[in-house]
């Protein structure tokens, strides 16, 4: 990056703070974020929560505006983003390299993501020939700290009949990911929607010559894009 951030400032926690805030902010869109919700997202308790933003905001990461709502400064959106960054090249390194599945990835970079060294990310990166996505299909930010935030469309959010092509899914649970796997479902995968059951919204899909019925919860981590 050009502009090199300050890091060593930081703890484990202070950076996971960031990263969590970032996600729900722009990540998935949410209007506005407290105490309350980060607290949820993080599964800590609400006083630990409270205390760790008096912090975040002593060094002028994190401002409140009004009603409590929670934003993060220039700073600490760009420290954010290079944890994502971070994160998404060591899965795809761990993937691509040293035979991890895409279900195992995700805890394993968790704590490779707080390395504080600049070469050894942007050696990463060019060792591996600059790639733009990650195993999930989530894009990497650049070095210089681009961002792009794509429009997701949840396999939930089709009707029936609809045919679609998987392109990334939530990478944040390694039961869901097994289970991906295990249905036969990858990253490119076409899918049909067969049937949408108005009792439990579960959906019936087709690929590869399969039929599955997957619940809502299921459909909502999916994401694809209408062919």
């Amino acid at each position: 990056m050009t502009n090199k951030l300050n890091l060593n400032n930081l703890t484990k926690s202070e950076e996971d703070y960031l990263k969590a805030l970032f996600q729900l902010l722009v990540e998935d869109n949410s209007v506005k974020v407290g105490n309350n919700q980060l607290a949820e997202y993080l599964k800590v308790s609400p006083a630990s929560t409270n205390n760790m933003i008096k912090k975040l905001k002593t060094k002028n990461y994190v401002v409140s505006e009004k009603y409590g709502k929670l934003e993060l400064t220039d700073e600490g959106s760009a420290i954010a983003v290079r944890l994502i960054r971070k994160h998404r090249l060591w899965e795809t390194f761990l993937y691509n390299y040293l035979n991890f599945s895409w279900d195992e990835v995700h805890e394993v970079a968790e704590q490779l993501e707080h390395i504080k060294s600049y070469k050894l990310i942007d050696e990463l990166d060019r060792f591996m020939d600059f790639p733009e996505k990650d195993p999930h299909g989530e894009l990497i930010p650049t070095s210089k700290g681009e961002y792009k935030v794509v429009p997701k469309i949840t396999l939930s959010s089709l009707e029936e009949g609809a045919i679609c092509q998987l392109i990334s899914v939530n990478d944040g649970s390694v039961n869901f990911l097994r289970f991906v796997s295990e249905i036969g479902l990858a990253l490119s995968s076409e899918i049909k929607v067969l049937e949408v059951r108005e009792f439990d919204k579960s959906i019936r899909i087709q690929f590869n010559d399969s039929i599955e019925t997957v619940t809502r919860k299921f459909a909502d981590n999916v994401f694809v894009k209408v062919l």
